[in-house]
């Protein structure tokens, strides 16, 4: 089923790539795209089957976000964060997942899970104030996931939790406007003394470790994975995606190039311009090839019922900063090397170089600190897996 899905996606790509310049100037995906990725089954690719999804292999979800953002970074982006939420709500108790699928297995969710707002304890849940930024594609789901810290009467953070809230107890505020990732309406989400039940949050102590109260219906080793491999994951990709759209349009580009200030020299005739491309290639090949490879080791120790080594997991989020900075490098050294026609409005690589620098400033990409906890775990020291 999975490959009917991407193929399905595959068709689309020129349709999106026609729909970028439209897509920016919306500050949204269109709904059209939206609409025809949901017919592809795109969005289900991670659902649990018993929800009407595929419970597929994660790599063919990778593949199919990378392919998206080949045409479309926006879209790529929104297709990644939106796509992977089924994969948690997998995780929460039986009675949260049924509110979001229990009649409708098309619902989608949104996020922001940087722990801005403030909960309470209360009977039988939480009170839920707070304003969250970067909140991609929560134009098109009914249901948004939000980080927060969790507080006791005496004012103590006892708890990080993720609070799944629905579209009625929450406001979408617009401030999008930006000069990467333009179309991916990221916008505010403000929540104002909202109940959230226990059983509709998860405490990220717990996903840390790979647990969650959905893996009792939910048995597909799918869901035994870490929640920091596979959600940093869907941040580079859509970056890897980038990269790949921005070296056909360069190549293509070259193919047509004729440099004036060279005496008319065709560009695929500088030795130079092979070197470049092959540099660049190479990057963007390492980016794929350490982020799929590390998903199926874990995916390996997962089938034999193993616990994932923490130095595993560390090397996930080592090579997934890597891989963004690789790939933009990449994107960079091809936008440098494709002469002044690459700034035309309406050219993927002016579009990519944008979109590739802003996803770099997201969280997920922070180099130093994955770069920094796995080495220290490399000289023995005392290394918290619970937030990777």
């Amino acid at each position: 089923m999975s490959q009917a899905v991407l193929d399905g996606v595959r068709d689309l790509l020129p349709t999106l790539r026609e729909r970028a310049d439209e897509t920016e100037r919306l500050r949204v995906v269109p709904e059209a795209s939206v609409k025809e990725l949901e017919q592809t089954g795109f969005f289900k690719l991670l659902q649990p089957k018993r929800f009407d999804g595929h419970e597929s292999d994660p790599v063919d979800f990778y593949t199919a976000v990378r392919d998206i953002a080949s045409a479309c970074g926006s879209t790529g982006w929104v297709s990644s964060v939106v796509g992977v939420h089924p994969w948690q709500v997998a995780l929460f108790a039986d009675e949260a997942q049924q509110a979001v699928w229990g009649s409708d297995t098309s619902t989608r969710l949104s996020s922001s899970y940087a722990p801005t707002g403030k909960a309470t304890i209360t009977d039988g849940g939480f009170q839920l104030s707070g304003k969250w930024s970067f909140s991609s594609g929560c134009d098109h789901c009914q249901w948004v996931l939000l980080g927060g810290l969790v507080f006791n009467e005496d004012g103590n953070v006892v708890d990080f939790r993720t609070f799944m809230v629905p579209r009625k107890d929450y406001q979408i505020l617009d401030v999008w406007n930006m000069v990467g990732l333009a179309g991916t309406g990221s916008n505010d989400i403000l929540v104002e003394d909202v109940f959230v039940p226990e059983a509709f949050t998860l405490s990220m102590g717990e996903t840390g470790q790979c647990r969650g109260p959905g893996q009792e219906q939910n048995t597909s080793d799918l869901y035994k994975l870490p929640f920091h491999s596979i959600f940093t994951g869907t941040i580079t990709t859509p970056i890897i995606g980038m990269a790949r759209g921005a070296y056909a349009e360069h190549v293509d580009m070259q193919q047509k190039r004729v440099r004036a200030a060279y005496l008319g020299e065709k560009a695929t005739l500088d030795p130079f311009a092979a070197v470049r491309i092959a540099r660049a290639s190479s990057e963007i090949d390492a980016a794929w090839a350490l982020l799929t490879n590390n998903i199926r080791e874990e995916q390996a120790h997962v089938a034999k019922g193993e616990k994932i080594p923490l130095e595993l997991r560390l090397r996930v989020r080592r090579d997934q900063v890597i891989g963004s900075q690789r790939s933009i490098d990449a994107i960079d050294a091809l936008f440098e090397a494709s002469g002044g026609r690459a700034l035309t409005n309406g050219t993927y690589l002016q579009r990519a170089w944008r979109d590739a620098h802003a996803g770099r400033v997201h969280a997920a990409n922070d180099p130093e600190r994955a770069l920094r906890m796995y080495g220290a775990q490399q000289f023995g020291h005392k290394v918290d897996p619970g937030m990777y």
